[in-house]
């Protein structure tokens, strides 16, 4: 189906920061949409869809139910082959200050483009055990997702975790409604081959430093 000069005249531009992530045309819905990889995040305030396709990675998603903005992100632990997280004795260090920089750069950027965080609600999904071989990695993100979101008071208002299978997320953020597919048959493994390069990157990848939240 061609994608008419209207559709494409019509893309919104997105927020500063995100130029870099793929936007489209989704023709099926009629919509602009943007699709995330893996270590990418994308927050708007426009009606548009955010997509992506997980397997040990998972995803929140989060918008301000009044405000109508919202983001996805799309991230994985650095755990290493041996099973400890990024090869560091303290559980609070590599892995969790990765994660809440995963979180946290997305929580910011809603709330710097008209987010509350008493307004905020988050969905999560992934974490299916796909990388075989291996110590559970969907495991540990889903543990460090539940505790994260504990830990900030944030609320979840749903969550579809764990499992064997890939998923394949459409988030409509201006809403929150999120649609789900498992994808029980892979054509490829491109899913497989996206996710263990982004995680041999992750585990020698540099730690940064703190985040803090911002208070609205």
């Amino acid at each position: 189906m061609a994608i008419s000069s209207y559709a494409l005249e019509n893309l919104p531009n997105p927020l500063p920061g995100f130029e870099d992530i793929n936007h489209y045309w989704d023709s099926l819905n009629e919509m602009p949409a943007a699709k995330i990889l893996p270590g990418e995040y994308y927050v708007t305030k426009y009606d548009e869809i955010i997509t992506t396709v997980l397997g040990s990675c998972v995803s929140a998603c989060v918008h301000d139910r009044k405000a109508g903005v919202g983001g996805m992100n799309h991230f994985m632990l650095p755990i290493s082959e041996s099973g400890d997280w990024g090869g560091c004795d303290d559980l609070i260090s590599t892995a969790t200050r990765y994660g809440n920089f995963a979180m946290e750069h997305m929580i910011n950027q809603i709330l710097n483009n008209g987010g509350k965080r008493h307004n905020l609600e988050v969905k999560v999904f992934g974490g299916g055990r796909i990388l075989t071989g291996l110590t559970d990695i969907g495991e540990q993100n889903i543990q460090f997702i539940h505790a994260y979101i504990e830990r900030e008071g944030l609320r979840l208002i749903s969550e579809d975790v764990g499992d064997i299978f890939p998923r394949k997320i459409i988030y409509y953020p201006a809403t929150g409604k999120v649609l789900v597919k498992k994808l029980r048959k892979l054509r490829n493994d491109t899913i497989i081959r996206r996710e263990s390069h982004y995680r041999s990157y992750i585990v020698h990848k540099p730690v940064e430093g703190e985040v803090e939240l911002f208070i609205d």
